[in-house]
């Protein structure tokens, strides 16, 4: 079964073949420089750049896989939650080609496809993930803890109340002036910096709270700016970086480890955008063997938003619907953006 998966919730636009669970194509056609001079996502410009891109970005995955339009099984796409004009893209998209082929189409939840992206592949020297796992999905737009007991057998065990992960480190990066990505350029500069000179707050400490909030460290940073009357350079610089990503990643490699032992899983995924950061991913490398806690974390290329988890859930999802004899998704399928997974 070969299925085209189409990814466009927010500033990536993106498109992949996967065949049986295999990678046949990825592309990705970032935005970054585009929002970068605005310091964040303008979702006007996102909408209007995803037009722009979704018909090269097709072309490519078809040229890469070496895959002819018509060898098409199924199509899988981003229905939610994400920005409504970037979503509408790819759904139009989805739909006219499922319509033109006459094949079925399937809209899936992109939190859902970050969680089941290790099932894909993973990072070297990593397992895939075996049932039931405790999810960790951070990003610039989520942070949960979500319990996964099998492909749509999920509960929600803990969630940010207010600003995700990503988003909250971003900020903290436009605080310094730093470029955007702010949250990537804090995790370079971190590299050399002392991670204990600031102590900056760790939310809701409660060993049985799940929940996680980032308000207070931008609060706690911009005030330490203050202080210093000046922007901080060189040392100091890196020092205040380390101890932001500390205070962010202390929070979640300790509530991501406790909330596996409450479900006794016995693995812990970690996918979304930030799994992508060096020190998350030694942090709970290192939580995980002391806990003799399985880890698993995708590679690199689907950490970000990519199309390649989509038609992989895509995948599981018309497998089944197949199986049990039910409706495939109808041409006038919409956007849900502010979907819940759980």
């Amino acid at each position: 079964m070969k299925i085209l998966g189409i990814e466009s919730s927010c500033d990536e636009c993106s498109a992949a073949i996967v065949e049986d669970g295999k990678i046949l194509s990825h592309i990705i056609a970032s935005q970054i420089p585009l929002h970068a001079k605005y310091g964040g996502v303008v979702p006007e410009l996102a909408s209007r750049a995803h037009i722009v891109d979704i018909v090269e970005v097709l072309r490519g995955a078809f040229k890469e896989a070496s895959v002819d339009p018509s060898e098409i099984d199924g199509v899988a796409v981003t229905q939610g939650p994400g920005l409504i004009g970037s979503l509408l893209v790819g759904l139009e998209a989805a739909k006219a080609f499922a319509y033109a082929r006459n094949i079925p189409l399937v809209g899936v939840h992109h939190t859902e496809g970050h969680l089941l992206a290790p099932l894909l592949d993973t990072a070297q020297g990593m397992a895939k993930p075996g049932f039931p796992f405790m999810g960790l999905v951070v990003s610039g737009g989520h942070t949960n803890l979500i319990a996964v007991r099998g492909v749509g057998d999920y509960e929600s065990i803990g969630q940010t109340l207010d600003d995700a992960a990503g988003e909250a480190l971003d900020k903290v990066g436009k605080m310094l002036g730093l470029p955007y990505p702010g949250g990537v350029q804090i995790d370079r500069l971190s590299v050399g910096g002392n991670r204990e000179r600031y102590q900056f707050p760790r939310a809701l400490p409660q060993h049985d709270n799940f929940d996680f909030s980032f308000s207070g460290l931008k609060t706690s940073v911009a005030t330490q700016l203050r202080k210093m009357g000046s922007m901080p350079e060189g040392q100091e610089l890196a020092d205040l970086c380390a101890s932001a990503l500390e205070a962010v990643v202390d929070t979640l490699a300790r509530k991501t480890i406790r909330a596996a032992k409450k479900i006794g899983a016995q693995t812990v995924v970690v996918a979304g955008g930030v799994s992508a950061n060096r020190r998350l991913r030694e942090r709970l490398t290192e939580d995980c063997k002391n806990n003799k806690i399985l880890l698993s974390i995708p590679p690199l290329k689907l950490c970000t938003d990519n199309a390649a988890m989509i038609a992989g859930l895509g995948q599981y999802r018309l497998r089944s619907l197949i199986e049990s004899g039910a409706k495939f998704d109808a041409f006038d399928l919409q956007p849900r953006p502010g979907w819940r997974l759980v």
